[in-house]
């Protein structure tokens, strides 16, 4: 039986509009472009790719008691997703992603999360306490967490997007944490920061870099690059890096090397940016074992 993963934080209600190239800083009228909105933010990606590869995950997070709280709601629920909540006062947190055609995101947050709200701290513990692996993200309110994860033995895992070393928010997430993801968009030398990372008693670390793959180092000291995979048409990116999350995760709790690790990774984000959607409709493990086999070892059965 898989392992359990309880991934604490992340769901937002998304307003995308996207357009061949980013507009000029200047005032003016743009008559044409694409919109919709959807559920977005880290945890949903993650817990809805995780949720299509059959791996057994629960997701919490606050929203609002509003129109866009409820819109999360349901689309976790028709997409079968073990989800539960507390409700943030101050209402459903709002991004609008402006997205350019070549997966280029320019991200404006409208409304945020509460910082301290009221949580039921009993029913997470109840979660932790049944699970095997957490996912902490890296939201405020995922800070009150911390000190519980502490009284618990269970491998933490965060993903810290696109940090940059002198950010002391992200400080306590990083102690908590035992494996961690970051992207390279801000780092002047990512391989000193991973190094950095390994040296605070980590257990692994992945750095991703877009179209440039994504690399890994151990606590052995073992380096290891992974190519992305470049002939995937973009449609969207936005929720790539969850997809990269999870698929590494999925592969890894069926006791996969981490080189086949971080190919799994590779072949998820890649599909998601074939679709609008934060996860690609079509993926289901059998499709994503069937597309590794086609793709890394040349066989199409």
């Amino acid at each position: 039986i898989m392992e359990h993963i309880f991934i604490i934080g992340g769901t937002t209600f998304d307003h995308i509009v996207s357009m061949p190239e980013f507009p000029q800083p200047v005032p003016q009228t743009v008559h044409q472009a694409s919109f919709q909105e959807t559920t977005g933010s880290t945890g949903s990606g993650q817990t809805l790719c995780l949720t299509k590869l059959g791996v057994p995950n629960t997701l919490y997070s606050v929203l609002g008691d509003d129109i866009y709280g409820l819109q999360i709601i349901h689309h976790l629920r028709k997409e079968k997703v073990d989800f539960f909540y507390d409700i943030d006062p101050k209402g459903t947190e709002r991004h609008i992603n402006l997205m350019d055609a070549q997966g280029g995101r320019i991200s404006i947050f409208i409304t945020q999360s509460s910082e301290f709200p009221e949580v039921n701290l009993n029913l997470i513990k109840d979660v932790i306490q049944k699970s095997d692996l957490i996912v902490l993200n890296i939201i405020s309110y995922c800070k009150l967490f911390i000190p519980l994860l502490a009284q618990y033995t269970k491998p933490v895992w965060t993903d810290l997007h696109d940090y940059d070393e002198g950010n002391y928010c992200l400080q306590p997430f990083i102690d908590a944490s035992d494996y961690i993801f970051l992207s390279s968009d801000n780092l002047s030398n990512y391989k000193l920061t991973m190094q950095n990372l390994i040296n605070k008693g980590k257990e692994l670390v992945v750095c991703t870099h877009g179209k440039n793959g994504a690399t890994l180092l151990t606590r052995q000291g073992e380096w290891m690059d992974e190519p992305a995979l470049t002939d995937f048409a973009i449609t969207d990116t936005n929720g790539a890096g969850d997809n990269f999350f999870a698929g590494f995760l999925y592969a890894y709790l069926l006791g996969k090397s981490l080189k086949e690790c971080m190919k799994y990774a590779t072949l998820a984000a890649a599909y998601c940016i074939t679709s609008n959607q934060l996860v690609f409709e079509g993926l289901t493990s059998a499709f994503l074992e069937q597309e590794y086999k086609k793709t890394y070892t040349g066989h199409s059965y």
